[in-house]
């Protein structure tokens, strides 16, 4: 039996992919901030006597705009302990999935692909590059095999309330209205479980270092998303736009997963209507 390390096992999306793990008949170990800090390196000492033969890397801070109050808090947890769990794969000869972000920024033409120029465009997404970097350092300088994925807007069930998904289920459900702040951007939504698929398809990877953006292809607005949570949910509530722009806000964003599908045989199974009625059960719709 396998034995997996998943780092930031205690997240959204290292809850899911430890308990799909496990459903595997895998071995997993997961680590969370109660085990320490990820950017103590002594923190992973403690795994390096349990035979991990992967290493899934979640570990990190991941909201934007806290991002923007406290850049080197991210700095530190997203570059530095990404570096730690490179040196425990290095020192042990293990093969690591790393889960980045939407690194590119404003792209220059849509769809985008892993090799687009990246600009990013927020503090978070400036400390999952530089992790990026470190990690195709690692797979070139020390012959380690690492795979990052590239997630673009997951979505699912557990994710926290402040992220736009749930925040508008949550108002379909129980508030008068729905209010948000700009109906206007566009994004390329992927459901969990999906990603779940395309981490698992990282598992055996050839040494070296390889790149995948993970999404649907396709993009909506905000008003769209709120048009299908509503569907779903069976209300017709009023909608507030506050028409409050984020700073360096991206209008647009599609991913090219063509290179996932050709290198990795993954594709995206569910559509965000499909995923929305997996997240919003029959019996919490309003008929």
């Amino acid at each position: 039996m396998s034995k997996m390390l998943v780092t930031g096992g205690s997240g959204f999306i290292g809850r899911a992919l430890t308990a799909r793990l496990k459903a595997l008949g895998c071995d997993v170990v997961s680590m969370d901030s109660a085990d320490g800090d990820i950017a103590n390196r002594e923190t992973l000492a403690k795994f390096e006597q349990q035979n991990i033969a992967h290493v899934f890397h979640l570990a990190g801070k991941t909201f934007v705009p806290d991002s923007w109050e406290d850049p080197q808090a991210f700095c530190q947890t997203n570059i530095l302990g990404t570096v730690n769990v490179l040196e425990f794969c290095r020192k042990n000869r293990i093969p690591m999935t790393y889960v980045s972000a939407y690194v590119y920024g404003h792209p220059d033409s849509l769809p985008i692909g892993e090799d687009s120029a990246i600009r990013p465009s927020n503090p978070y997404a400036l400390t999952k590059r530089m992790a990026e970097e470190a990690c195709e350092f690692y797979a070139s300088a020390y012959d380690l095999p690492v795979t990052t994925i590239r997630p673009f807007n997951v979505y699912g069930i557990g994710q926290s309330a402040n992220f736009l998904i749930p925040s508008i289920i949550h108002q379909a459900l129980n508030e008068s209205q729905i209010i948000v702040k700009d109906l206007r951007p566009k994004r390329d939504y992927v459901y969990l479980e999906d990603l779940l698929m395309a981490l698992l398809e990282t598992l055996g990877r050839p040494k070296g270092y390889s790149v995948y953006n993970v999404g649907s292809g396709n993009s909506l607005s905000v008003k769209e998303v709120i048009d299908i949570i509503q569907k779903v949910a069976g209300t017709a509530k009023e909608i507030i736009c506050d028409r409050v722009a984020r700073t360096n806000e991206l209008m647009d964003v599609v991913a090219d997963i063509s290179k996932a599908t050709k290198e990795l045989g993954w594709h995206p199974k569910y559509s965000f209507r499909e995923g929305i009625e997996y997240i919003i059960p029959i019996k919490n719709r309003i008929t």
